[in-house]
């Protein structure tokens, strides 16, 4: 039987694509992604009060070359409505995160338990799913492995950006910098340091003045340094901006220290992230100490995936 095949739509952000590839490549499809793109002034408007046609979207979706529409983010809710609107029964449409619109829409919605979103065709995550696999981390180990001081511990310290919650100024930079170095670095760790796509240039030159010439640096975004580090590491920091990042490293199943800073906003979402992860014994907040602990490696994506492959093994999709 030949492949499935999938269009995923999503902004183009790293989380977003994780997510939609995670669940694409799960299930075994053989996809390709599309950037979405809305068109003046239906970028400001939310999904719920957008007509769910062509002339919102920039990209010409108007093909039927595919069985699996996999949307995740704002922008993808309407073209995902659109294709399922035009095609009907021919083809599946899942979406990842909460749509804001009747959950009616999609075959399939995935959002993260504390979301708290529920229906008859919502799959609650713990944590964001995405495109990161096991093999695929013990497959990169060595893309680091050089540059590694065998005589240190390691930690992998993952950076991301500023969003609608949380800036990114040099004080709240440097406090992070400066754990790093006494809880780590000063107790004999080696630190990898990993941008993520929003990670600003200036923060990557910051940490390049700021740590010392044994530490390794990644100037640029590099997926295989990415997994590399992850599973090179003793133990992992990521900063609180990236629930998406922070599900990643969960799937290591090695203790995850979260950066945090004060929101500029109400982050009730995060907050409600932090604690379920908390709960499962996932991470804790960086403070000035450094432990050990263990938990259950989290994949949620195999077992999203899994789920999903039961419910359509004989769906008719002509």
């Amino acid at each position: 039987m030949s492949k499935l095949k999938g269009l995923l739509l999503t902004e183009g952000m790293h989380g977003m694509i994780s997510q939609a590839e995670g669940l694409a490549r799960g299930l075994e499809l053989d996809f390709i992604h599309e950037k979405i793109e809305l068109n003046n002034f239906w970028n400001f408007l939310p999904p719920k009060i957008t007509p769910a046609k062509n002339f919102v979207f920039k990209n010409n979706l108007d093909n039927d070359n595919f069985n699996i529409v996999i949307s995740c983010g704002r922008k993808s809710v309407i073209p995902s409505i659109y294709l399922k609107n035009k095609f009907k029964n021919k083809i599946i449409n899942i979406h990842v995160q909460n749509p804001k619109v009747s959950l009616k829409n999609f075959d399939f919605v995935v959002v993260p338990e504390h979301d708290s979103l529920t229906g008859e065709n919502v799959i609650s995550t713990k944590g964001a799913i995405h495109y990161l696999t096991k093999d695929e981390l013990v497959l990169s180990q060595n893309y680091l492995k050089s540059k590694i001081n065998p005589k240190k511990k390691i930690v992998s310290f993952v950076i991301g950006g500023p969003n609608k919650y949380y800036n990114y100024n040099d004080k709240m930079i440097d406090d992070i910098f400066l754990k790093i170095k006494k809880n780590f670095i000063q107790n004999n760790y080696q630190a990898i340091i990993i941008p993520s796509m929003r990670t600003p240039k200036n923060v990557i030159q910051r940490a390049q003045n700021y740590f010392d010439k044994q530490q390794i640096i990644i100037s640029d975004i590099d997926k295989q340094a990415y997994l590399s580090s992850l599973q090179l590491a003793d133990h992992i920091v990521v900063m609180c901006d990236s629930t998406s990042m922070i599900s990643e490293a969960a799937l290591t199943g090695k203790p995850i220290y979260v950066a945090q800073m004060p929101p500029k906003k109400n982050n009730k979402r995060f907050k409600d992230f932090f604690k379920l992860f908390e709960n499962l014994n996932i991470i804790k907040n960086l403070g000035t100490t450094v432990e050990e602990w263990s938990y259950q490696k989290l994949d949620e994506t195999q077992r999203v995936s899994s789920y999903i492959k039961e419910k359509i093994k004989n769906y008719d999709f002509s």
